[in-house]
């Protein structure tokens, strides 16, 4: 064959011997996993728990009393109820039925202590920890914090295998991390991903700046631990946002440094502490930044200031944007609480705020973070009415209402109209407190203020609704 028609074709084989280097360079590329779970495998645990139930929660409907059912429907339902949810005989009676869960946790010490998930073990009468050969032992609860969803438990042992803990505050965004845990009774399942994001904040779980992660988490991999490629712990595989029930590729753990804080606390004191400022904030969107003259959304925007709490006392208002705690900027509203829970009960928070367009520093002395209580209820009886071009009613608050929900003035909805009040969400009984960033002391007041908002440009108003405060922005159209 002549070296002419031998040239395509080595160019066809340079091109294959090419190709394949490139998908052996890939491969050797990706990480091996295999060393990593070997050594880290023997130190998670699946959890399952058991719970007494009276036969008044099975009158309630949550287990079907079959007697004088048809044949074959009885059949079906007793073939498709747990075993061990009915009492022997299915009489009635005081029965008991034992309700189980399924979950993970990992070992931190050789004496016994492990972590999980509060919402894995929550309300158990008894728990029963599975090691990695198979055997079974009663776990012993050493204390748990919802606050956190962390939960520290104890079982007898000595040398039992441990894992290493890392440092979550190294974990960068696109590394590789592997989680082990039990998804749907499967033991020591292993799935792997990238870290999405970190400093995530999720509705109700104020305390927690989660890890966001592509791991395949599904349930029974709650309380099992998220491995960097160094096989230290970075995190505790806590919640899935789903809208199936199973995985959707958006998995949040909680950090391994703001858990063995908790857990620290809990072996030492069976408590958690946390600082405390005594605010309700809320996020700093666009139209609230131009409202309040700033340059970006940032921050954290006061929106109520708890009567003798840490932040009435040193000096913070309600429209005070904090912008950094200590140094530390607020980019976004939740990283103030995760900042102040950090700090103990009698220290210094150092604020940098935003108010009336101007900076300035505040010297808050933090607060004990006190138990949940009862919210304040909204006002909703009035004298006076006073009707304006937002679309709404408003009337004056009475001094009754004044003192049980803490101001000094403000007005509250008996009606809304087709208007601007309507469009933005406004209901009867919200009480305005503040509009256009004026503090509103009367109906009259309000009228005047709400007369001259200017047109197409973002305005904020102060809104409580069964006692909680929040900012919202609107505009008035030509």
């Amino acid at each position: 064959m002549s070296i002419p028609r031998l040239k395509p074709y080595l160019a066809w084989m340079a091109a294959v011997l090419m190709l394949g280097q490139v998908v052996t360079a890939q491969a050797e590329a990706l990480p091996d996993f295999t060393s990593l779970v070997e050594q880290a495998s023997p130190a998670v645990v699946n959890i399952s728990t058991r719970q007494k139930l009276p036969d008044r929660a099975v009158a309630q409907g949550q287990m079907p009393d079959l007697e004088g059912l048809p044949p074959m429907l009885r059949e079906f339902l007793e073939r498709s109820t747990p075993p061990g949810s009915r009492a022997p005989g299915g009489g009635k009676g005081d029965r008991q039925r034992e309700a189980q869960s399924l979950g993970s946790g990992f070992i931190i010490s050789a004496d016994g202590f492990i972590l999980t998930n509060n919402h894995v073990i929550d309300g158990a009468d008894e728990i029963l920890v599975r090691l990695s050969d198979r055997s079974e032992m009663k776990a012993k609860l050493i204390g748990t914090d919802p606050r956190t969803d962390v939960a520290v438990l104890k079982i007898d042992g000595k040398d039992l295998p441990t894992v290493k803990l890392g440092n979550s505050d190294k974990l960068k965004v696109g590394e590789w991390v592997l989680a082990i845990g039990s998804p749907f009774g499967f033991d020591h399942s292993v799935t792997k991903g990238i870290v999405s994001a970190k400093g995530r904040s999720l509705p109700n779980d104020t305390y927690v700046p989660f890890i966001q992660t592509d791991v395949a988490i599904n349930p029974g991999n709650s309380g099992g631990p998220l491995f960097n490629m160094a096989g230290e712990v970075v995190g505790i595989n806590s919640q899935i946002f789903t809208r199936s029930g199973g995985f959707m590729g958006l998995s949040f753990a909680i950090p391994i440094d703001v858990a063995m804080d908790v857990a620290n606390q809990l072996k030492a004191s069976g408590k958690v502490n946390r600082g405390w400022l005594g605010v309700v904030i809320q996020e700093v969107n666009k139209d609230l930044a131009e409202s309040f003259g700033l340059d970006k959304p940032a921050g954290a925007l006061v929106a109520q200031v708890l009567e003798d709490g840490p932040a009435a006392k040193g000096g913070l208002q309600v429209g005070d944007v904090i912008l950094s705690a200590n140094g530390t900027p607020i980019v976004m509203s939740a990283d103030l609480p995760h900042l102040i829970g950090n700090l103990k009960d009698g220290s210094k928070a150092e604020l940098e705020v935003i108010r009336d367009g101007k900076r300035q520093k505040l010297t808050v002395t933090v607060g004990a973070l006190p138990a949940e209580g009862e919210e304040m209820g909204a006002a909703d009886t009035g004298v006076e009415r006073s009707s304006n071009r937002l679309g709404v009613s408003v009337v004056d608050l009475t001094a009754e209402q004044m003192k049980s929900l803490d101001l000094k003035g403000g007005v509250v909805i008996k009606e809304v109209q087709d208007g601007p009040a309507s469009l933005i969400g406004l209901q009867a009984g919200d009480v305005i407190t503040h509009l256009n960033n004026q503090a509103i002391t009367s109906s009259k007041q309000f009228t005047e203020v709400a007369k001259d908002l200017p047109k197409n440009r973002s305005v904020s108003m102060r809104v409580l609704r069964q006692g909680r405060a929040t900012f919202i922005t609107f505009k008035l159209a030509e």
